[in-house]
């Protein structure tokens, strides 16, 4: 039985990862079928060993990556720091960020969420992109900037180059140069679209930054959110005509 995740501070390690093996079941990593009118970047802001989790979703008009609003929400997480089980420290916060989205007639939840971690470039393919999409069975894909499993090639220095990140055989995501001549970012698709969908988005949303401008946004949101600039709560930047 999957646990709500009002329960993932009293998981063990092995239930964790029975979870996670759960989660995969339901992925959907088929290309995607619906048009896409806007995206957002997720992202999170704490301290290593700290139990506060500042979560923020930024939605963007996919036409020209301008924000449209915001979702930004304080959360506690005890769940231990262990890598490839991030996810049970973040999801709960970026949850409530998520249901705090108004949904119905004159608002619209992004079509698909970008997240600073990975998808399905997970050791068990079940990174924070996977196991929010599955859970919430939404469209998710992952952008971080550390690999958590697999191998690859460097690819070439210019912006837009990527080479193919590889597992047991299995081809699970790109490493992707957003920029000339920094490190590669690693791209995977999460949940609802295939790898080459999850490599045309981030290509479309790349900008001035090493950061697609998704999950860019996000950081600076959470950051200033975290540093007071910014307040909790859903907040609208501009209105999109939608239809």
């Amino acid at each position: 039985m999957e646990q709500p995740v009002s329960n993932y501070n009293k998981l063990t390690l092995q239930e964790a990862t029975v979870l996670q093996n759960n989660l995969k079941q339901k992925l959907n990593l088929g290309q995607l079928q619906e048009p896409i009118r806007t995206i957002a970047g997720a992202d999170i802001s704490l301290e290593l060993y700290s139990e506060v989790v500042y979560a923020g979703i930024v939605i963007l008009n996919y036409a020209d990556l301008q924000p449209i609003a915001y979702s930004l929400v304080k959360g506690i997480s005890t769940f231990p720091y262990v890598p490839g089980y991030l996810a049970f420290r973040e999801i709960p916060t970026i949850l409530e960020a998520f249901n705090q989205i108004p949904f119905g007639a004159g608002y619209h939840r992004p079509d698909i969420i970008m997240f600073d971690g990975n998808g399905i470039l997970h050791a068990r393919r079940m990174g924070i992109a996977s196991h929010f999409g599955a859970l919430t069975e939404t469209v998710t894909m992952g952008c971080a900037k550390k690999k958590l499993a697999g191998r690859f090639e460097e690819p070439g220095i210019l912006k837009g180059d990527y080479s193919l990140v590889t597992d047991k055989n299995e081809t699970i995501g790109f490493a992707l140069r957003s920029k000339n001549n920094v490190k590669p970012i690693f791209i995977s698709p999460g949940n609802g679209m295939n790898l080459k969908d999850s490599l045309t988005i981030t290509l479309h949303c790349l900008g001035k930054y090493r950061l697609p401008e998704p999950t860019r946004y996000a950081h600076e949101f959470v950051n200033q959110f975290r540093t007071g600039i910014l307040k909790e709560g859903y907040h609208e930047i501009a209105q999109m005509r939608l239809f």
